[in-house]
């Protein structure tokens, strides 16, 4: 079993390069640190690569990179794959700044990658947009969300944070409530991808700020019950589901067994557990176009 200790970054297809960039860069924040041979990669303010962009005939999330310790051998991780029946290859240079990589397909068929070491883009620069700190979490629709939270427990050691009955799981791989979810849908595909902002007054800057670029919220601003996090969520271009959060939570010493103790946890401690469908803390519900992301 590999251990992997964050998310990297996010690799989506699109069939309009420009106006995914343009997205990217003018309402989310993101800084176009290198374009070429008809990819963008974009990073954070702070120069971490979280976006890349690919031309492709439709709108997908096609892989998804996470690190491992910057010690960790790769062919001790090459072993660790093939003895959990996982065919994997090794890739130089798969992205600017990381070096090495050894490249699997999840069972719906997104390729994961997992790296070692990352070399951050430049200084940090100035944005336009909302600006985030980090790529937060990647959210998928799938037939089974328990065989998913197997697989990624025994092939990435992944735990269980929450369950929402038996239809949502959130999973963590490092202090994080949550780095990946899976939710029962109709079709599988990526359900959202999150970012994670400094603090509520800068969520409420977002809000006006979409409110702005007449970009509907589709949900939020609340505080949802798994992970305790403030969120809102909108749209992308590509109609992909964009969430914008703060105030996640932090499991900070696995061996303890619960998160950090927040003013607004109705359990004292609170430790992961299966929610009931009625589970957020306060805010409006979801909209009917939040929803059909599950169709």
């Amino acid at each position: 079993m590999l251990k992997v200790n964050r998310i990297g970054h996010a690799t989506f297809e699109t069939p309009d390069l420009d106006r995914q960039v343009e997205y990217f860069t003018d309402v989310v924040g993101l800084v176009l640190a290198e374009r070429v041979n008809g990819r963008a990669f974009l990073a954070t303010k702070v120069g971490d690569l979280v976006v890349q962009i690919e031309k492709g005939a439709e709108p997908r999330c096609a892989r998804i990179s996470f690190q491992v310790a910057p010690e960790t051998d790769f062919n001790d991780l090459r072993r660790g794959l093939e003895a959990e029946g996982v065919r994997c290859e090794a890739r130089d240079d798969p992205s600017p700044g990381i070096p090495r990589a050894i490249t699997f397909a999840d069972p719906k068929g997104t390729i994961v990658e997992v790296f070692t070491t990352a070399t951050p883009f430049g200084k940090k620069a100035s944005v336009a947009g909302i600006g985030p700190l980090k790529l937060g979490h990647l959210a998928f629709c799938v037939a089974e969300p328990k065989a998913f939270a197997d697989f990624y427990g025994r092939v990435l050691g992944f735990r269980v944070s929450d369950w929402i009955e038996d239809w949502f799981v959130f999973l963590r791989c490092g202090p994080d409530h949550h780095t990946v979810n899976f939710v029962r849908g109709k079709t599988t595909r990526m359900h959202h991808i999150a970012f994670e902002l400094k603090d509520w007054a800068q969520v409420q800057t977002a809000c006006d700020f979409l409110g702005g670029r007449n970009i509907p919220i589709i949900w939020g601003p609340g505080r949802h019950g798994p992970g305790h996090n403030v969120f809102t969520y909108h749209r992308n271009p590509d109609d992909q589901i964009i969430e914008l959060f703060t105030e996640l939570d932090k499991m900070l010493d696995e061996s303890l067994g619960y998160f950090d103790p927040r003013p607004w946890h109705r359990d004292r401690p609170q430790r992961p557990k299966v929610w009931s469908s009625v589970r957020d803390i306060w805010g409006p519900p979801p909209t009917p176009d939040y929803l059909r992301q599950r169709d």
